[in-house]
């Protein structure tokens, strides 16, 4: 056990006067804070390493102040006063981002089911812009208090020496300043008396049952209304139609009127320059992570990217007056290597079982061998209870049944951490498969849900193929 979470335990201790049953790191994201699930006798508890405190500092005010007026954020339950550490309520795993790539795996079309889910998400997007903007204290804002022209000149070379010069792409440097400066002026006559939730994605909205729950938020600053719907709808690998785009900021504009008086027309004009430099700093963090600090599935994130620079340059959307920026998005467009991740991502596909130990374990039938094998049977059985029986591990019954067991979150962590780890290494090496098998006494309850959960969990965290067989389906209760 390492010292963060002999320092969480501690945390909960105090807070709940009792000791917990375990705790797991829980997967990595495009941060340095650490999030930790500590399991519990109740519901389980999510525990937060941060090193810098004044980032903390401003989580902390920003979610006492949405608590305040009834937003759906996750509750504070206890500080460390010395350690940089503090504990969560906890929301779950399932995000927005991860529902999204389930249920668009097999469609072509955006679900009506996909549609109202996000109206739920911007329904509640006005309120923390308006509503909580009103009397927040931005003094707690980090780094900046305001989106202002210092936060976009970070911006725009975030993007220039993190993805621009690691990725070798040709620019004048003065020229582009200048555009960049340009580029600057003209978002600055948008309104920015607002509160502006910075990373407003769908990786940061967690889905509790069918509602919205939001986090991420502690990078917010007095800002223009445009930034967050751009970041929403040009969130890159939800690659959300066109179409639906559209459709979905009127939606908002329809929204944002019942709280404040909008020019549509003006508010437009603007909004294409804050889709561009949102954009243009999701590819700089794209290649720091990937380029810089070598973690090559941010870069699978590029060509997604890629369509949406190259649709505002088809469509003539760029600001005016940027000859040098234009060239080199361009550039970008132009080349092949920038759509090659996304060939390289599709080609490991994970095949998931789940199966009765009475058939006999799956064989892999891919010709890679290996993979992974995980005993379900020393889980809770709802099968031994007659109200389950003629339900399986995919129907809402078994699925709460299961999830107030704090050993199975245990079990699920571990095959999680176990499975993620060849995941990455598999797509770096360009292996084609991974199968990973569930198993238990029916092949009904718990390896059908822990395969459904693993499956869910990779949709969500890697651009791969996954393949979800329950090999005793023709056997489930009709």
């Amino acid at each position: 056990m390492n010292k963060e979470e002999i320092i969480l335990l501690d945390l909960y201790h105090h807070y709940a006067s009792i000791d917990a049953l375990g705790i797991c790191l829980l997967p990595s994201s495009g941060s340095e804070r650490r999030y930790y699930r500590i399991e519990t006798s109740g519901i389980p508890v999510i525990g937060v390493f941060n090193d810098d405190r004044k980032e903390n500092e401003a989580f902390y005010s920003f979610t006492n102040h949405c608590l305040k007026l009834g937003l759906p954020v996750p509750e504070i339950l206890a500080i460390s006063e010395k350690d940089p550490v503090y504990l969560l309520s906890d929301l779950g795993d399932q995000t927005l981002f991860g529902f999204l790539s389930e249920i668009l795996t097999n469609q072509v079309d955006f679900p009506e089911e996909i549609k109202s889910l996000y109206h739920k998400v911007i329904n509640w997007l006005p309120r923390f812009q308006i509503e909580a903007g009103k009397e927040l204290d931005y003094s707690k804002c980090y780094p900046r208090p305001a989106f202002d022209r210092q936060s976009m000149m970070w911006d725009l070379n975030y993007f220039k020496y993190y993805f621009l010069k690691l990725a070798k792409i040709p620019f004048d440097e003065q020229k582009l300043e200048d555009d960049f400066a340009t580029l600057t002026d003209f978002l600055l006559t948008a309104e920015r008396e607002y509160f502006m939730y910075r990373d407003f994605q769908s990786r940061n909205i967690m889905l509790v049952g069918s509602e919205p729950w939001f986090i991420d938020y502690q990078g917010g600053r007095k800002g223009p209304l445009q930034y967050d719907i751009a970041s929403l709808l040009y969130d890159a690998k939800a690659a959300i139609p066109e179409s639906i785009r559209q459709e979905l900021l009127l939606y908002y504009l329809n929204e944002l009127n019942k709280y404040i008086k909008v020019d549509r027309d003006q508010f437009i004009q603007l909004y294409d320059g804050f889709v561009l430099i949102r954009i243009l700093q999701a590819m700089g963090a794209y290649g720091f992570r990937g380029y810089y600090e070598n973690k090559p599935h941010f870069l699978q994130s590029i060509p997604f990217a890629v369509l949406n620079l190259e649709y505002l340059l088809v469509h003539h959307r760029l600001p005016p007056n940027v000859p040098m920026l234009t060239s080199v998005l361009e550039q970008i467009i132009a080349n092949p290597d920038f759509r090659h991740y996304q060939a390289k991502e599709n080609s490991l596909g994970v095949s998931v079982f789940s199966f009765s130990y009475k058939n006999g374990i799956p064989k892999d039938n891919k010709g890679n061998g290996g993979g992974f094998t995980f005993d379900c049977r020393a889980l809770p059985n709802p099968g031994k209870f007659d109200e389950y029986k003629l339900y399986t591990g995919k129907d809402q019954p078994v699925i709460e049944f299961l999830q107030k067991e704090p050993s199975v979150d245990e079990f699920l962590n571990h095959a999680f951490a176990i499975v993620d780890q060849s995941v990455k290494k598999y797509i770096e090496r360009n292996f084609s498969s991974l199968v990973v098998s569930f198993g238990c006494t029916g092949g009904q309850h718990r390896s059908v849900f822990c395969a459904e959960a693993l499956a869910r969990h990779i949709r969500s965290k890697f651009s791969v193929t996954v393949e979800l067989i329950h090999l005793e389906s023709k056997n489930f209760p009709v």
